[in-house]
């Protein structure tokens, strides 16, 4: 049995239900998640060309390996992956990549910017 796939709108209300989460729209109607003011986490390109976001430094090469993920333009120096709807992974796959991207940043924030926004 195939694990359940995401939609883009299920996407988008994951990124926006992390906390202290907020959506902006950028370079021409690009979907950016972010936190603590404009500490990006995700990205979600409208015109369907794709979802990016950033992992894991010791992760990066590896899903850039599997099929469907590639680095991400522009973002890939700082290890982030994109990939085009239909997305190569389940729900659960991706929702855990995504809360991992958004903690990422967040643990990047001065210490006074972390509180309630650590998981």
């Amino acid at each position: 049995m195939s694990e359940q796939k995401i939609s883009e709108a299920d996407v988008a209300a994951f990124c926006l239900g992390l906390p202290g989460a907020r959506e902006d729209y950028k370079w021409g109607g690009i979907r950016v998640f972010s936190v603590a003011g404009n500490k990006m986490f995700a990205v979600l390109d409208l015109a369907g060309a794709g979802l990016s976001f950033k992992v894991a430094d010791e992760l990066f090469l590896g899903y850039c390996d599997r099929p469907g993920v590639r680095p991400a333009p522009y973002l890939a120096r700082a290890r982030w992956i994109s990939m085009a709807p239909p997305y190569p992974m389940g729900r659960e796959e991706l929702c855990d990549l995504l809360q991992r991207s958004h903690q990422l940043v967040v643990r990047r924030l001065p210490k006074q910017l972390q509180v309630g926004l650590l998981m």
